[in-house]
């Protein structure tokens, strides 16, 4: 075993996250956690790498085991370069090349030094050090990080490149135990099809915190974060699905069961009261004065159980027998939930992009492109990262507006008068990141000139997971990238869109929240524009597909 956890407890603010959490990892195991937003699955990866030390209970990692975590910061390492610090930061390459760079001006005839500097030659091949700075350079060339931009200061670099960065440094590290922390976000096809083969490759223990669904079907295991404890299912995706599904199953007959139980003590404890003050016997006061006290303590037990959170995937439920179906539509955990546009509005062409080019230079970006979109319509936009996707939705947004792109070089673009148009982001407005949850609500409707007061707000706080009490007052630069993404869809859907772009919608959304949404984008009678390297995703949305190519 690689590491144990015991967690007795473990509050974040007034929140408990756990309670007598359990897990332990084995050598060559490939895991992911996964869990609804907010559950504490990033608060366990700093409890794991000793980043967070406020904890009660215990982690034990076995002696001599060699840890890899990705780093979400890099102030110290700002102005080295990728490659440097990638390097530098490898097992034993820093002590190996001080011993093979300075030893042979110093030892001389000393045997002790010369064996040292000997040992440290072989161990140094045999890590493979010597061809390092290639392999590295050729590993970042798979994320779209090019030599130069590989050897100029790491803070030059995007926040997404940087992940990539982080990836390179784990793959290379030989580490027994890594920890990657949503390791596809950001990724392009080619990149993310570039990390899903090293991680299945590798021979060492990865463990990442995931709800790509095509990084999950090739893990050994999933941890599941729910209701405080972790629970273990083996296998990968299509494996946890079916043992969810059944342990859910058994989980709402338990459940249902206790409510029955406390049905049935609140009844037991109103007879007992009544028989105890009829009575007139000591004795018998006595023995129903203990019944009385027994029942209310068998009571209070069971209603401080907190309700599970249930979730079965839709695939599933369906195969459901009706009795359990009929629980599971009362007691599953709730999702956001969407109110969906059913208005039709004819064939209608909404949007005509005739040998579209765009560039930030004179020369375009990718090549002369053209399609067509009409009420319904499904469409999926695919191109490596940089070839310029979200610039072409963003001229589409400009367009539809009635302005022309900085970034226009040859074509057309022809929007529809009655077009509404909106546009699922990744990065929330800047202009919204200083206010509360509460005000970015009532900022988006005033700008879109939609009703809005108070209870609207409560009621979008509430179908979107939100807690309309307590997290009406957070800063919106303070929330999960979870809690993010929905506000963004709150944003999306505020105007009645007949026309939907969506740059990576499934970024940050747990697996229960996905699915909400491709169900409700499913029933989605207007047009659909999207970028998503999600496969799962695409498949259910379906449509046809452009391809930009690089000029």
């Amino acid at each position: 075993m690689l590491l144990s956890v015991k967690i007795e407890a473990k509050t974040l603010g007034t929140k408990e996250l756990f309670h007598n959490l359990k897990l332990s990892i084995e050598a060559n195991e490939k895991i992911a956690i996964i869990g609804r937003n907010g559950v504490g699955k990033t608060t366990l990866f700093r409890m794991l790498t000793g980043e967070d030390k406020d904890i009660e209970g215990e982690i034990i990692y076995r002696q001599g085991i060699r840890t890899v975590s990705t780093a979400q910061e890099h102030h110290e390492a700002r102005d080295l370069s990728a490659v440097d610090y990638i390097i530098t930061n490898l097992p034993e390459y820093a002590k190996l090349k001080h011993i093979i760079d300075t030893y042979p001006d110093t030892m001389g005839e000393n045997m002790a030094k010369i064996t040292t500097y000997s040992n440290a030659l072989e161990h140094f091949s045999s890590l493979g050090y010597y061809h390092i700075e290639d392999a590295v350079l050729n590993s970042l060339k798979d994320y779209q990080i090019s030599e130069e931009m590989a050897r100029g200061p790491l803070h030059r670099l995007s926040g997404g490149q940087k992940r990539f960065v982080e990836l390179v440094r784990v793959e290379h590290s030989a580490a027994d135990l890594a920890l990657i922390d949503e390791p596809t976000n950001h990724m392009d096809y080619l990149a993310k099809e570039s990390f899903v083969e090293w991680f299945k490759a590798t021979k060492h223990t990865v463990v990442v915190i995931s709800h790509d669904r095509d990084v999950l079907r090739f893990v050994d295991r999933i941890i599941e974060i729910k209701d405080g404890i972790a629970t273990s299912f083996k296998g990968n995706y299509a494996a946890y699905l079916k043992q969810n599904a059944t342990s859910t199953a058994s989980q709402m007959h338990e459940f249902q069961v206790a409510r029955r139980r406390i049905a049935n003590l609140k009844n037991d404890l109103i007879r007992y009261n009544r028989f105890k003050e009829k009575a007139r016997d000591p004795d018998t006061i006595k023995r129903f004065k203990t019944l009385v006290q027994r029942t209310q303590t068998e009571l209070e037990e069971l209603q401080a159980i907190e309700k599970p959170n249930f979730w079965i995937d839709r695939e599933s439920a369906e195969g459901l027998n009706k009795k359990v179906s009929d629980n599971y539509e009362k007691y599953k955990s709730k999702n956001i939930k969407i109110h969906k546009n059913n208005s039709t509005e004819g064939a209608r062409q909404l949007l005509h992009v005739d040998e579209l080019q765009l560039g930030y230079t004179e020369t375009p970006l990718f090549q002369p492109t053209s399609f067509r979109m009409q009420h319904g319509d499904r469409l999926q936009l695919i191109g490596r990262n940089g070839v310029g996707k979200t610039t072409l939705v963003r001229a589409i947004t400009d367009a539809a507006k009635g302005t022309r792109a900085d970034t226009w070089r040859a074509g057309s673009i022809f929007t529809d008068t009655k077009l509404r148009l909106s546009f699922y982001e990744q990065e929330i407005n800047p202009a919204l990141l200083s206010m509360t949850l509460a005000e970015a609500i009532e900022h988006i409707y005033t700008e879109l000139e939609k009703e809005i007061n108070p209870e609207i707000v409560m009621r979008l706080m509430s179908d979107y997971l939100f807690n309309p009490y307590e997290d009406a007052r957070l800063p919106v630069n303070q929330l999960s990238g979870g809690q993010k993404a929905r506000l963004q869809i709150i944003k999306m859907l505020a105007n009645s869109p007949n026309l939907l772009i969506l740059d990576e919608p499934t970024n940050h959304l747990d697996l229960p929240s996905i699915e909400e949404l491709e169900d409700a984008l499913a029933s989605y009678h207007g047009a659909l524009l999207y970028i998503s390297h999600d496969s799962y995703f695409a498949e259910h949305i379906g449509g046809d597909k452009v391809i930009l190519q690089a000029q």
